[in-house]
């Protein structure tokens, strides 16, 4: 029978049977032919017994050749060497025959093991026969060998290893006396799966979150995934799993999911400075596992002093902000989620040179993601929004129109707005390792906006935007991320102003003002930036460190077929610049940010040489 290693036993004398190995080479070695003072060449050395194994191999192998002096020691290890070759059993001998003009023929008496004619494999299920086979093949037609066999069956433990299946073993194997050899494999299913840890969050919602299945093969990659799931919920500050022998059958394994929630409501009160609010003070009430079912749920609201950073062209106004939002992790089925806010924006206008502007509107998002591509959605956006500008200082805007020979009766087409039915389908495309930190991988979107205009039909648009990021791993922690980004109007020749695309600030070209680069009914802008961990921060225990950012950038963008705004403030439509800057991921939030950035091109008369800083919340707009 074929067992895993083998110590030689002892044989009796001439054959190397149940004898050590030093025992055969003294033992396998006909009656030397020659004495200490005789000098004898080898005349030619013959292989008997080697069928299947060419002679010439074996020849190869050993150290004595023909010509060569004859030496017994030097036997001796030939027929280790041939042993070792794994194809033979232990009845093997040397027989040296003297020849009349005192030369030596060497003859080598070998058997081979039992070739090996089929295999049998029992036990697999989640790794086809056939992939199996593919280790085994090159065994068939060759006599048994341990050394060989041994290989084939790491290589069937690394092919299960490499798809997650860690707890799969070869249970036996054995050869019947006709060469077929018997497999029988382990794969190490699930008994059961119990979650312990969990107190507010609904056990069902757990669930959903985890594919493993009692009486599923166990396999580490699924399991990760599970775990990435349920850490993304943001229910959990701790997700873990053990694994361990069932005791009802040793064959099985119990796996524990083990929780630890974390505090999910919250109430903030706070202010500050912001780029897009000025000084400005907000209250704050959200909670990610609402109910327990891991729905979030917040109510905002922002009362802010103006923008800060912005050119002449927006007017300094009191910034009133209001949202409603709640998000449906599970929309009717595993596939789907729900995204809903209502909101309230009352501010100086980005878009409008020294407009107020006022926004009312509900937004509804339904992602799908796709059975063949989990990583690839299809999105719907749908809502309505009511959006009114009305002037801010008319006696200053006519003085722009003024100087630059334009019409003030013009300006009313800048001032419309009006009630808008929003269709947005699209594509979304995500394989970052991490939400918080990612360092490879790549994010994309696509949609198609139509804006149909409620109030007056010919104000209806469409526009198309993209978005792709590129994220490349640098060094053990910091990345290298190349993002493009585009947006142009596919129809709609009355499209409003207030609906054109536009660079500048801490969401496009960073180092410019907010505007300040330009609007219009198209642009391409892209980055470049390089992120590394603060120096010496993994030496401290503080979780704030741990995942703040040190960047290095570069951006650049054009807006084509600019509006009359980049007319009357001479805005330079296209920039390049760089800069460097602090980002931290809030969990819920997004990165917060704070840059320096300098113009590389001409800034235009409204910007600066020097640049700007910028401060920012969440990512990139478009």
């Amino acid at each position: 029978m074929l067992v895993f290693g083998f110590v030689i036993p002892q044989l009796p004398a001439i054959s190397v049977e149940e004898m050590t190995e030093q025992e055969i080479m003294e033992a396998t070695i006909d009656e030397d032919p020659t004495t200490a003072s005789d000098i004898a060449y080898i005349n030619d050395i013959e292989i008997l017994g080697a069928n299947i194994i060419k002679p010439e191999f074996i020849l190869r192998k050993i150290a004595l050749k023909k010509g060569a002096l004859y030496d017994k020691e030097v036997m001796q290890q030939d027929l280790k060497t041939i042993y070792r070759l794994g194809y033979f059993t232990e009845r093997m001998k040397a027989v040296p025959v003297k020849n009349p003009n005192g030369t030596i023929s060497l003859k080598i008496i070998l058997e081979e093991n039992v070739p090996v004619t089929d295999f049998t494999i029992e036990g697999n299920e989640v790794v086809a026969t056939e992939e199996i086979m593919r280790y085994l093949l090159p065994l068939k037609g060759k006599p048994q060998n341990i050394a060989d066999i041994n290989t084939a069956m790491e290589k069937i433990n690394e092919c299960y290893y490499s798809k997650g299946y860690i707890l799969s073993k070869i249970d036996t194997i054995y050869d019947d006396p006709d060469g077929v050899l018997n497999l029988s494999i382990t794969e190490g299913k699930i008994n059961k799966i119990s979650i312990t840890g969990h107190e507010k969050t609904k056990e069902y919602v757990i669930e959903r979150n985890i594919m493993t299945e009692p009486g599923t093969v166990y396999n580490e990659n699924i399991i990760k995934q599970d775990l990435v799931r349920l850490y993304s919920t943001q229910a959990f500050k701790d997700v873990n799993r053990t694994i361990e022998a069932s005791e009802e059958d040793p064959d099985k394994y119990d796996v524990t999911i083990e929780l630890k929630e974390q505090r999910t409501a919250s109430v903030s009160v706070g202010g500050g400075l912001d780029t897009a609010t000025g000084a400005f003070g907000s209250v704050a009430i959200s909670d990610n596992n609402f109910r327990g079912r891991n729905q979030r749920v917040s109510l905002m609201g922002i009362v802010g002093s103006g923008i800060l950073m912005s050119d002449s062209s927006i007017k300094t106004h009191m910034n009133y902000q209001a949202e409603l939002s709640f998000f449906e992790p599970q929309f009717l089925n595993a596939d789907n989620s729900l995204m809903s806010k209502i909101y309230y924006r009352d501010l100086g206008s980005y878009h409008i040179p020294l407009a107020i502007e006022r926004r009312i509107g509900f937004e509804t998002t339904l992602a799908h993601r796709l059975q063949h591509n989990p990583r690839l959605s299809a999105t719907l956006t749908t809502g309505i929004e009511h959006i009114h500008l009305s002037e801010g200082d008319g006696n200053k805007i006519s003085e722009i129109y003024r100087d630059h020979g334009f019409n003030i009766a013009d300006r009313h087409k800048q001032l419309e707005g009006g009630l808008f039915l929003r269709i947005a389908p699209g594509f979304a495309y995500d394989s970052r390792d991490s939400i918080s930190n990612p360092r490879n991988g790549a994010l994309a979107s696509v949609r198609f906006e139509e804006a149909f205009g409620l109030d007056d039909i010919g104000k209806t648009n469409g526009r198309l935007i993209g978005m792709a990021k590129k994220y490349i791993p640098i060094a053990k922690k910091s990345s290298l991320t190349f993002t493009g980004r585009g947006g142009i109007k596919v129809h709609g020749s009355d499209m409003p102003e207030i609906m054109a695309f536009r660079l500048g600030g801490p969401y496009t070209i960073r180092g410019y003002r907010v505007n300040g680069v330009g609007t219009g009914t198209s642009f391409v802008m892209g980055s470049a930036e390089l992120a590394t961990p603060l120096p010496f921060s993994d030496r401290f225990k503080i979780n704030f460190l741990q995942n703040l950012r040190i960047t290095f950038w570069v951006d650049a963008g054009k807006v084509f077929d600019p509006t009359i705004s980049s007319y009357l403030y001479n805005r330079p439509i296209h920039a390049i610049t760089a800069g460097m800057g602090l980002k931290i991921n809030m969990p819920g939030v997004g990165p917060l940010s704070i840059d320096y950035g300098f113009p590389l091109t001409n800034p235009g008369p409204n910007g600066s040489e020097h640049g700007y800083f910028t401060f920012g919340v969440g990512d990139m707009m478009y």
